[in-house]
């Protein structure tokens, strides 16, 4: 493609563009789905800053851009907050250069303390990296048989446990249920949940895109759900929520083979088991699963900072407050929870 490069504010005219151009770009994620930037401005409250590089007409980059700005957290330009990969997205490195040097530009007009761009492969070397994160995916066969059968023997049998306690699946199209199980989860986590308006405001924005699949003990109770995305072939579970008595029914592994099953039938040719960090029960989990971990770079220009911030539970400053999260009434956690999370990220 010839012409100049230009780089500059996504306009609500590039929507369909920018929508054809992800579809095609080899690195772009579910995250740079347009319908991101209106759950960030209308759920959270966040000011996007969208950004696109053109040569001759075509779209030939994005990246999109959102501020965090927190008195506890600090004030970030970053992309995308809770998304697990949304940096730049571009064939070209022209274009990728011109996108990062305009994000530079903007983090600095906007007085943010840093950047963080959220990347699968490194695009900067010489900025700093976050290499907490990992993300484990794995192809998916065409028969649902002999995807059981590639799953370990342990948990194989943790799946047949499940169907020995008579667990079964549905599919909800809307987030009542997950929502009960995810916040009960959250809370014994120490972590604030996000709001039930943003599951809704998730599976209204991506139609089939996006479901819930929730797990049912043989007295029709839900005791386990995940909510997962879909995009290009592969399936994705991101949130989910269980009960405390879930793991004694061999719930959580039944319902991850459950979507695999499901996502096999739907045709997915990928199962994408989502973040991690190192070192804690869920990166264990799907390593046990036969999944090999993947490294996330999370890519990060300082400004009125002199090391990469830790907002995650693996920080020693927050053990307190996480412990004081657990005891409060489940009324006052769902409440406050989203004033307190949105900031996150």
């Amino acid at each position: 493609m010839t012409g100049s490069l230009q780089v500059r504010p996504f306009t609500t005219l590039d929507t369909e563009r920018w929508t054809s151009f992800i579809t095609q770009c080899p690195n772009a994620t579910f995250f740079h789905r347009i319908e991101w930037r209106s759950i960030l401005e209308d759920v959270f409250r966040h000011r996007t800053h969208y950004l696109v590089a053109e040569r001759g007409g075509e779209i030939v980059g994005v990246l999109p851009l959102a501020q965090v700005k927190s008195r506890l957290f600090g004030h970030a330009l970053v992309s995308l907050p809770f998304a697990v990969q949304a940096g730049i997205a571009t064939m070209e490195p022209e274009a990728g250069d011109a996108l990062r040097a305009m994000a530079v530009e903007l983090a600095r007009a906007l007085g943010v303390e840093h950047l963080e761009l959220r990347h699968g492969e490194a695009q900067a070397p010489a900025w700093p990296r976050q290499d907490l994160y990992v993300t484990f995916r794995k192809d998916l066969k065409p028969d649902v048989e002999a995807n059981l059968l590639a799953i370990p023997r342990k948990q194989r049998a943790m799946v047949r446990k499940g169907q020995g306690f008579g667990l079964t699946s549905e599919i909800d199209r809307d987030a009542s249920r997950f929502f009960a199980l995810y916040a009960d989860n959250m809370q014994r986590h120490g972590t604030p949940p996000m709001s039930r308006a943003y599951f809704e405001a998730l599976l209204k924005a991506f139609g089939s895109d996006c479901d819930v699949l929730t797990v049912l003990d043989k007295t029709g109770r839900p005791v386990s759900a995940v909510l997962s995305f879909y995009f290009r072939g592969d399936c994705m579970p991101y949130y989910a929520g269980d009960l405390a008595d879930a793991r004694d029914l061999a719930a959580n592994d039944f319902k991850y083979w459950e979507l695999m099953r499901r996502a096999c039938e739907r045709g997915c040719t990928g199962f994408d088991y989502g973040r991690s960090k190192k070192g804690t029960g869920a990166y264990d989990f799907k390593k046990n699963w036969g999944f090999e971990p993947v490294q996330f770079n999370y890519e990060y220009a300082l400004f009125k900072r002199d090391a990469i911030p830790q907002n995650n539970p693996n920080n020693p400053k927050y053990r307190a407050l996480i412990a004081l999260w657990r005891r409060l009434p489940r009324p006052v956690v769902n409440a406050i929870g989203p004033s307190i999370v949105r900031h996150l990220g």
